[in-house]
């Protein structure tokens, strides 16, 4: 049932152009590309005939390269990828929705039956059992452009199948009924649908992007899937039973018998990874271990099922497995694809490459998404004057001749060499390093627009004030039918204002139990304007003195060597994303422009900040200038300054190393090499706003995670760049720095498009539970990883460590805190980072910059007792690589949360896509204030009128102290005609 055991080398391995590997190289356990097991899997399905074929990989992230692999090979043919749950076994959270949507659509296509097709499945998922096919028939519906549709059945449908109804759509399994409009996201979807009504018929149904509400296409017939695979059975009343976290481990129970992926295909060919069967085994313990957890540790309210119940294991397994056929797949003639990413030049070593085997009268093949394909065909214009034949797919790509090079759009991870049929595939991440993005440049303005307006919003009027939003109401006025919004004030007084003047109504941010609303007929809304008003004038005049200090000031342009520089950038073992590229360029521009640059990069953990930071220093270090750079913590400095002392190896630029990890005889040489300018490049903590540190040439200061320095020592590092360049970086910007970036005061760069195919971190809110603790940790054990568990103060530390001794006895606890000396702390975090140890129990000392690579795995014991930028920086410290990511937010169950403490919290779950940082910081901004941009009050006033119009206020009286004429307000005119209301079937966001 295994690969042939064929000698070909481990993926990554360097092979010279046109060399056949060594028999003897490759270990037993080594698998063939997930790209070459793709193409095996369709030549085997060409020959075959008759029974499915089970692709059994070693992994899910190899299940899914390979279908998509697959889909690419042969399109016409069905390719289901299963994947397990997200979830640990006899967990208290559910599964994500949008997998088990996924799921249900595969055991859908499994019942049909007939068509020829190839599964491809994981361990976890091939043991797991799924509903049984009888549900299928209440499972799913099928909804078509023209047909009467009943609302009161669509609801029943979404609650039984486990939709969440909300009144904005944002994520798979979820479902909002806006009128004549109805919102959907399919569970198993790429895009949410919007189902437009009229006369109880749907007129149209269309995909749209769920961020900018755009519509991108038309939609016939939606085949609606379920977003649980606990399907409930509505009451009499067409109501569903509530649905509990965790609700679906109990489906035996639910059900009476579960389904086997055996049962449903019980004459199916089998082909496995070389590393399945042995993961197999791991699998069973890690269930079979989460039931013993479970069942003697308690927790779980409901006696769980068991492990036979939900999974097929043991002797059950083995025979259902030796009842499928085996299907032994020929990967003995695939080598890996060379790394190019790891020359020194990857564009030449990639042309070589081309070369060689064009040399060698071998057809090349490079693939790739459109915008990967351009680059590659770019190197090779500039490289070997070649320009790479477009085709249409890939049997169009076999049919080239034998050494020509031709470019198909197929989506593989790795490419592969076939010398037997003198075949080479190139992908593009054999070149870059990493998979590309598809997406534009990101704005701060674009992630920082003014929200839509739902009920239940804290709104500000402009003549009012602060008061809630309760509907869009319509009242009839002299017999006509106006629509107004409903505001609410203190004492429960209600204004209607009049839908006209929605563009005079701003969102405040505030939880409504947070504010105190203002009273209708009180002055107190009207003295707090004219306050503020007061106040914007006078920052908008000093603005405006910064401001065009700042345009005065004046330094030498820094433009680096050009071959110097590309030689740097080249040594980037990964492709820029847009926003890394736009914020690199902007960088640049900045320091040819002969101004002082003072720019505010923003992005997300492991986004890419870094590099942008060392592209800066290199620049002006290549000039002969100085660089500094500022870190809060000194396991940040030393991370950083290994990783400078790995790029700038081999261009003569020395880089020195200033904090308490040195010693006084390193510091002092250090200083006085500043001084000298022999040192051109330093990296330390707040030692570098010593009073006794001082530069012969400093060109530019880099300060990573402003928001961990205070405003005196920020001072200090500024004035040290006076005459320089100043580049700050952070993932989450204090309100004060957010807000002087959102009205230009400083220049912003946002990276907000994460590296392609990076996941983005499950998050979980839940009352701590020692078994879901205990599972949590094992399974990171168990897949090579490493956990964090972050508690809030250092007393928190010894009964925390006492119950991991007794619940995970087997695994290795490091401690860190602020109470032990500061070198034993750095030695034990620099150790963990270094792989040893499973688990380190910490607080947040390990909130800044500890790059721990294997660590996929956050615990936060009472998350109420941070700050939400603090608990979106630790759970960025895990998923850094391409494995799920999963942070467990475990509150202290004999306390509860309080309805304002959990809302907060929440917004984590619901900020758990990818570049969620400056969302965070906004919304750190509504409910906390900016702070005076000119000032040390950290209160601020846009806490009095909200952000939003604080905004618009703030740039007019801007626009007045320049002496520009002020921009006359604009709002659309909104001709309702007679009766004053929007048509039912207009779907409106603010």
């Amino acid at each position: 049932m295994s690969e042939a055991a064929s000698q070909t080398p481990a993926v990554g391995e360097t092979l010279a152009p046109g060399a056949r590997p060594h028999r003897d190289v490759r270990p037993a356990s080594a698998q063939a590309p997930a790209s070459a097991t793709a193409l095996a899997l369709a030549r085997k399905v060409g020959a075959g005939r008759g029974a499915r074929l089970v692709h059994l990989a070693s992994s899910e992230r190899r299940a899914e390269e390979i279908g998509r692999a697959l889909a690419g090979f042969a399109p016409a043919l069905q390719v289901l990828v299963l994947p397990p749950w997200d979830c640990l076994p006899y967990d208290r959270a559910s599964p994500s929705r949008d997998i088990m949507g996924r799921r249900m659509r595969v055991l859908q296509q499994l019942a049909k039956g007939g068509r020829a097709c190839v599964l491809i499945t994981s361990p976890e998922a091939l043991v797991q059992k799924l509903p049984p096919k009888e549900t299928l028939a209440a499972a799913f519906l099928d909804l078509e452009r023209g047909q009467v549709i009943d609302r009161e059945a669509l609801a029943a449908f979404a609650a039984a199948t486990g939709y969440v109804v909300d009144d904005r759509i944002d994520e798979p399994g979820e479902i909002a009924f806006l009128g004549e409009v109805i919102d959907i996201y399919p569970a198993d979807a790429a895009r949410p649908v919007r189902i437009v009504i009229e006369d109880n018929r749907i007129s149209e149904m269309r995909t749209y992007d769920p961020l900018s509400q755009r519509s991108e296409g038309d939609v016939e017939v939606l085949h609606l899937g379920p977003a649980s695979e606990l399907i409930f059975s509505p009451g009499p009343d067409g109501a569903s039973p509530e649905r509990a976290p965790g609700a679906e481990h109990a489906m035996a129970q639910h059900y009476g018998a579960l389904a086997s992926l055996f049962e449903l295909l019980p004459k199916a060919r089998l082909s496995t990874d070389a590393k399945a069967l042995a993961r197999l085994a791991e699998v069973e313990d890690h269930v079979l271990d989460a039931f013993e957890a479970r069942t003697s540790l308690g927790g779980g309210g409901v006696e769980p099922a068991s492990p036979d119940a939900l999974h097929v294991l043991a002797l059950a397994l083995k025979t259902a497995m030796t009842g499928w056929s085996n299907a032994r797949l020929d990967v003995g003639g695939f080598a890996p694809m060379t790394n190019l990413a790891l020359q020194r030049n990857p564009g030449r070593a990639f042309c070589d490459l081309v070369d060689n085997h064009r040399q060698a009268h071998r057809r090349v093949v490079l693939t790739g998404l459109r915008q990967e394909l351009r680059p590659m065909a770019r190197a090779l214009a500039r490289g070997l004057d070649l320009k790479p034949k477009p085709v249409a797919d890939w049997s169009a790509a076999l049919s080239a001749e034998r050494g020509g090079v031709v470019s198909v759009e197929l989506d593989l991870d790795t490419g592969f060499v076939e010398a037997a049929n003198d075949l080479v595939v190139i992908a593009a991440s054999d070149v870059s390093g990493g998979r590309t993005a598809a997406r534009a440049a990101t704005s701060v303005q674009d992630l920082l627009a003014e929200p839509d307006l739902r009920p239940g919003d804290v709104v500000l009027h402009e003549d009012h004030g602060v008061g809630v939003l309760r509907e869009l109401a319509r009242i009839e006025i002299d017999g006509v039918g106006r629509d107004t919004l409903q505001l609410e004030y203190h004492g429960g007084d209600t204004l209607q204002a009049p839908v006209e003047e929605i563009g005079r109504i701003w969102c405040y941010g505030a939880e409504a139990s947070a504010v105190t609303l203002d009273r209708l007929k009180g002055d107190g809304w009207a003295k707090r304007r004219a306050d503020v008003h007061r106040h914007l004038e006078t920052t908008a005049e000093q603005l405006v003195v910064l401001a065009k200090a700042r345009q005065e000031r004046q330094c030498a342009p820094i433009v680096p060597p050009k071959a110097a520089y590309a030689k740097f950038a080249a040594r980037f073992a990964y492709p820029e994303t847009p926003d890394q590229s736009a914020a690199i360029e902007a960088m640049l521009g900045d320091l040819a422009s002969g101004r002082p640059m003072d720019r505010l990069v923003c992005g997300d953990v492991g986004f890419g900040k870094t590099e942008v930071a060392l592209r800066a220093a290199a620049a002006v270090a290549l000039s002969g200038r100085q660089v500094a750079l500022a870190a809060p913590t000194t396991v940040l400095a030393r991370q950083h300054v290994e990783t400078f002392r790995r790029r700038f190896a081999g261009t003569g630029i020395g880089v020195a190393h200033l904090s308490r990890l040195v010693t006084p005889a390193e510091a002092r040489a250090v200083k006085q090499g500043l001084e000298s300018g022999e040192v051109h490049i330093v990296i330390g903590t707040q030692a570098l706003g010593g009073k006794d540190v001082a530069f012969d040439n400093l060109g530019l200061m880099i300060i990573d995670e402003e928001q961990k320095f205070g405003a005196a020592l920020k001072g200090q590092l500024r004035a040290l760049a006076e005459d320089g360049h100043l580049l700050t970086l952070t993932a989450t910007p204090i309100p004060r720095t957010l807000q002087a970036a959102m009205i230009g005061v400083q220049d912003v760069s946002v990276i907000a498009s994460p590296p392609a195919r990076r996941r983005p971190i499950r998050t979980f809110l839940a009352p701590f539970d020692a078994a879901s603790l205990r599972m949590a940790l094992l399974r990171e054990k168990r897949r090579g990883g490493q956990s964090f568990l972050v508690v809030p103060r250092i007393e928190d530390i010894a009964p925390i460590g006492q119950q991991l001794e007794s619940l995970v006895p087997e695994l290795q606890v490091r401690v860190a805190h602020g109470g032990l000396a500061p070198e034993e702390a750095d030695a034990v975090m620099v150790g963990f980072a270094d792989g040893e140890g499973d688990v380190l129990l910490a607080t947040n000392i390990i909130e800044s910059g500890l790059d721990v690579p294997r660590a996929n795995t956050m615990i936060v014991w009472r998350p109420d007792r941070f700050g939400l930028s603090q608990l979106h920086q630790l759970r960025g410290r895990v998923g850094r690589g391409r494995t799920q990511g999963v942070a467990y937010l475990l509150s202290d169950p004999q306390d509860d949360l309080s309805e304002a403490t959990r809302a907060r919290l929440s917004t984590l779950e619901a900020f758990d896509r990818l570049g969620s940082g400056l969302a965070i910081s906004a919304r750190d901004l509504d409910l906390r204030g900016g702070g005076d941009l000119v000032g040390e009050d950290q209160a601020g006033h846009v806490r009095m009128i909200g952000a939003g119009l604080y905004q618009r206020l703030l740039a007019r009286a801007v626009q007045v102290a320049r002496g520009e004429a002020e921009a006359a307000d604009w709002t659309p005119d909104l001709s309702l005609g007679d009766p004053g209301a929007i048509p039912s079937t207009t779907f409106l966001t603010r």
